[in-house]
C-alpha cells in the first residue's frame, strides 16, 4: 500500500521537520486509520536511498497520519510517495 506525504506537520508560525503528515490510498476516515498506527514506512529517494519511519499517531477526522522518519525528510519529499510495509 502507498500513501502520499502531503506536509511537515506545522502550526502557524512553526513547522516541525521531524514529522510528516501522510495521506494514504483508500483511507478517508478516522477509524480505517487506525488500522494502521504503528506501521512501518520507507520512502525512497531520487537517488535510490531508503529512510525508514513508522506512523506514530493520527491527524484529523479524514484519514490522515502522523509519520517519524530515523532522519528528517528533505523539502523534496513533500508531494512523493511512500510505502507502507
Amino acid at each position: 500500500m502507498q500513501g502520499i506525504i502531503l506536509s511537515y506537520r506545522r502550526g502557524r508560525h512553526t513547522q516541525n521537520v521531524n514529522q510528516v503528515l501522510i495521506e494514504l490510498e483508500n483511507v478517508n476516515s478516522r477509524e480505517k486509520a487506525k488500522e494502521f498506527l504503528h506501521r512501518k514506512l520507507i520512502w525512497k529517494s531520487p537517488a535510490g536511498k531508503k529512510i525508514k519511519g513508522e506512523v506514530i499517531n493520527l491527524h484529523g477526522n479524514k484519514g490522515v497520519v502522523r509519520a517519524r522518519f530515523e532522519r528528517n525528510l528533505p523539502g523534496q519529499a513533500i508531494t512523493t510517495k511512500v510505502e507502507v510495509v
